[in-house]
């Protein structure tokens, strides 16, 4: 396998950016001539127990076929937890049934011919509750005064921990530092909110349009859901407008059960989109975790213990962000051979959104914890945070590196990446450029950010890939992964266009519809290239080889004597290259293939980055100034679209520092339900990015590649937090929680300021 495929355009952005996308909301099919359009109404309140739902208003309105609630639902499963560890009393009703427990979940469903009816329906549905008393804070949901699922007898929805320490290793440290880490919540921001549309067939089959990560997850969830057969449901995801992990999960969530329910109940096709305001309570969030980390080591800068107990929000329901912790796990150490570690997870419920694994999902939270220690750490001994860095990273010639906290890292030069990255953003110039702007008190300072993260990419589940060579000397791949701006199409056409010696514009590659593909773990967690993409290699080498035998037959040869050359194409008998067969000899051909990585290992992805931003300190507004990135994702298959994905990651990290957060008060009432609240990132904020390539292949999978979706946010995040924390260093700043808004920032300056009066004029009077 070459280092880089041939360098191939993105197929897909054509109609994309020339306005012929094919979204759910602008599907215009046969099927679903004559649609009803749905409507939710959703809680206003927190938590309470329903009193009533008067819909008799609602229903006569014109154009109203039906009003809906969970109590109509009786044929209907409820949604039990993501992953089998979770408290299964903590189960979700499809509409809310008895009680309501976050501002946004659906209570009914309102459907009418036009949208506009059921818009003008929907508000005429009247919700009585009676209020209980929200439980917001982690702390709160611990002690579990209030509980949310009360079969459940407890908030706690997911517990996990490592064994004990035998003896306390940091006894032995001369340096102890114990801290609190914030990890705020955040909204995914995909540029499309949620929809859908369902259709049954006279055959008693169900076509579904799901904007979804996964498809087959959806059809799985739907099937089960409403008891249906095995096959029943064939799920359709056209153009999906992002994702970033809200749209992954489950590959569906209630709403989407509740179109296709309706849509058998009332035999007629039905269409819903959400608005941005339902897309921003009711999709999901990401993050919403405290950690509380500790730290320990020598004077001469080795670090010898180190400890994580994090506490995850859940939100109402537990889903996937309920898991997230467990990353800890997998790169809780970072890229630092660290003898002692121990890591713990617990996970609660609130009345708020659902938590899902937004991009990274529990890998920036991980990095952002080690990298913040490893700052403080240096601060403590004195050494410059880069020097730290060096002194622990993993050496080289170490891998497979188990780290103390169980995992197995396959590959990695981490020191490379620092020193390149730190070469790149010429680390030096930037700190005299900081001493200077300090010497001369400007008003405007500079902070300097470094980061070295590793993060686990692919793994678990394996993917199903085929291939299929017709008499025309087309070829066919269908893959497991559905795509949502990550450009699939691209990537598989080359890979297996590369390996049977094809141009891969002759290469049509389908995905996204559970007819084609009823099998597919979905595009989640950065491994569509390592999985998807090592199944369709797969694929392509078995149908090689069927080719092979069939060209024996026309060559009169023995199989094992057919010589099949890659630049061409062709086949011919060892020796004898004059007389040779191509693939419109030998089709039609097919050949189906399952990657699972042995053992279900990931790959760890790794990289390294410099951030500078700019600190007004009158105001308390930052901006970010330079971005320098290296990233390895081992080896590169597009590196135009590696690139694409990292510069995409990078941007979420500086909305992450800078600008973005889900505000709840203390009554579960959201403050940010618009993007008029709610500081959404824009280009206008973002700077001009410099990244550098690094290719360390991996052994985990033929290709040699590791995923690449995430790394920038996972190594930018915790830069960016170093960078701002670095300039507000000299005034005695030594912790403040991400966002780093101007009002944050100010409010942190002025509490220093006042905290050095203070001392300075006790010190006076002292001395008088």
């Amino acid at each position: 396998m070459s280092t880089h495929l041939p360098r191939t355009d993105r197929r897909e952005d054509g109609p994309l950016i020339t306005g012929r996308g094919t979204f759910i909301d602008g599907l215009r099919l046969p099927e679903l001539d004559g649609a009803l359009h749905a409507v939710f109404v959703r809680s206003i309140e927190p938590h309470g127990r329903l009193v009533s739902i008067d819909t008799a208003d609602a229903t006569t309105m014109f154009g109203v076929v039906a009003v809906l609630t969970g109590d109509d639902l009786t044929d209907v499963w409820v949604l039990p937890p993501r992953l089998p560890m979770a408290n299964k009393a903590m189960v979700r009703p499809m509409m809310a049934q008895g009680v309501v427990r976050f501002v946004g979940e659906p209570v009914a469903i309102v459907l009418a011919e036009s949208r506009a009816e059921a818009v003008d329906a929907a508000e005429a549905v009247i919700v009585v509750t009676d209020p209980l008393s929200p439980v917001i804070d982690l702390d709160d949901a611990i002690r579990g005064d209030v509980l949310l699922h009360e079969a459940a007898g407890t908030n706690v929805s997911f517990e996990w921990s490592m064994p004990p320490f035998d003896e306390d290793p940091f006894a032995a440290c001369d340096v102890v530092d114990e801290f609190t880490m914030r990890h705020p919540r955040l909204h995914a921001g995909a540029m499309e909110p949620r929809a859908g549309a369902a259709v049954w067939g006279a055959a008693g089959g169900c076509t579904v349009w799901a904007c979804s990560q996964r498809p087959a997850g959806a059809k799985y969830v739907i099937e089960c859901a409403l008891g249906l057969d095995p096959g029943t449901v064939r799920v359709i995801t056209p153009d999906v407008g992002g994702g970033f992990g809200s749209k992954g999960g489950y590959g569906c969530q209630p709403e989407d059960v509740v179109i296709v329910w309706a849509a058998r109940r009332l035999g007629r096709p039905v269409r819903w989109v959400e608005t941005r305001s339902e897309s921003m309570l009711g999709m999901g969030h990401g993050r919403a975790s405290t950690h509380r980390v500790r730290i320990g080591g020598s004077r001469d800068g080795k670090v010898l213990a180190y400890e994580v107990s994090a506490v995850q929000d859940s939100g109402a329901y537990p889903a996937m962000g309920t898991f997230i912790t467990t990353n800890l796990r997998n790169s809780g150490t970072g890229v630092y051979d660290i003898p002692m570690a121990r890591v713990s997870g617990r996970s609660v419920v609130t009345n708020t959104s659902s938590t899902m694994a937004l991009r990274g999902a529990g890998r920036p939270e991980a990095s952002g914890d080690i990298e913040r220690a490893m700052d403080r750490y240096a601060a403590i001994i004195g050494l410059d945070p880069v020097e730290v860095r060096r002194r622990n990273l993993v050496p080289p010639d170490a891998f497979p590196y188990k780290t103390a906290v169980g995992s197995t890292y396959d590959s990695g030069r981490y020191a490379e990446a620092l020193d390149r990255c730190i070469e790149a953003a010429d680390y030096e110039a930037l700190r005299a450029e900081q001493a200077e702007r300090r010497r001369k008190g400007r008003a405007v300072r500079i902070g300097i950010g470094v980061s070295c993260t590793v993060e686990i990419t692919g793994g678990g589940e394996g993917e199903r890939a085929s291939v299929s060579v017709e008499t025309d000397g087309s070829v066919t791949v269908v893959v497991g992964t559905s795509p949502h701006g990550q450009a699939h199409e691209t990537t598989f056409a080359a890979i297996v266009g590369n390996e049977i010696g094809m141009a891969p514009e002759n290469v049509r590659v389908l995905h996204s519809d559970t007819d084609l593909s009823p099998f597919g773990g979905g595009t989640i967690g950065s491994r569509s290239a390592q999985l998807g993409g090592s199944a369709a290699f797969g694929a392509a080498r078995d149908v090689i080889e069927l080719a092979r035998h069939a060209a024996a037959e026309v060559l009169e040869a023995a199989a094992a004597d057919v010589v099949f050359e890659q630049t061409t194409g062709r086949f011919h008998v060892a020796g004898t290259p004059a007389r040779d067969v191509g693939w419109i000899d030998l089709g039609p051909l097919s050949a189906d293939h399952q990657f699972k990585p042995e053992g279900g290992a990931g790959t760890y992805a790794f990289g390294a980055c410099v951030a500078t931003i700019e600190l007004d300190t009158e105001t308390g507004g930052v901006r970010v100034r330079s971005l320098v990135a290296v990233d390895d994702a081992g080896t590169l298959l597009q590196p135009q679209l590696a690139e694409g994905q990292v510069h995409g990651g990078l941007g979420m990290a500086v909305a992450a520092a800078i600008y973005e957060e889900m505000v709840y008060d203390h009554d579960g009432v959201p403050r940010t339900a618009n993007l008029a609240d709610y500081a959404l990132v824009s280009a206008a904020e973002l700077p001009s990015f410099e990244t550098h390539e690094m290719q360390t292949p991996s052994p985990n999978n033929p290709l040699g590649v590791k995923g690449v979706g995430e790394s920038g946010t996972v190594v930018a995040t915790p830069a960016l937090q170093s960078a701002v924390l670095d300039a507000l260093a000299e005034f005695g700043v030594e912790h403040l929680d991400l966002p780093f808004t101007p009002h944050r920032v100010w409010r942190a300056l002025q509490a220093a300021n006042a905290s050095t009066t203070s001392n300075t004029k006790g010190d006076t009077d002292e001395h008088h």
